[in-house]
């Protein structure tokens, strides 16, 4: 079955979860979360989102992001 579109509105929270590819681990090192929550801070900035919060797991993230305009997380 396929996935429901996300309501996608500026100003409302998304929870987001990604997820490796077959489940298999995202991160290995430190150096692997430390460089994916630099990447996630610059790209949040320059889409005009706001990370609320993140837990960096194993295999999976879960994001709380608001976007500030339509589309800004899918870019």
């Amino acid at each position: 079955m396929a996935r429901q579109p996300r309501v996608d509105l500026p100003g409302i929270a998304q929870h987001v979860i990604q997820h490796g590819n077959d489940r298999q681990p995202c991160f290995f090192r430190d150096i692997d979360r430390t460089r994916y929550l630099q990447d996630l801070r610059e790209l949040a900035l320059a889409h005009d989102c706001h990370v609320h919060a993140y837990v960096l797991m194993t295999n999976h993230v879960h994001l709380l992001i608001t976007p500030d305009q339509t589309g800004a997380i899918a870019a």
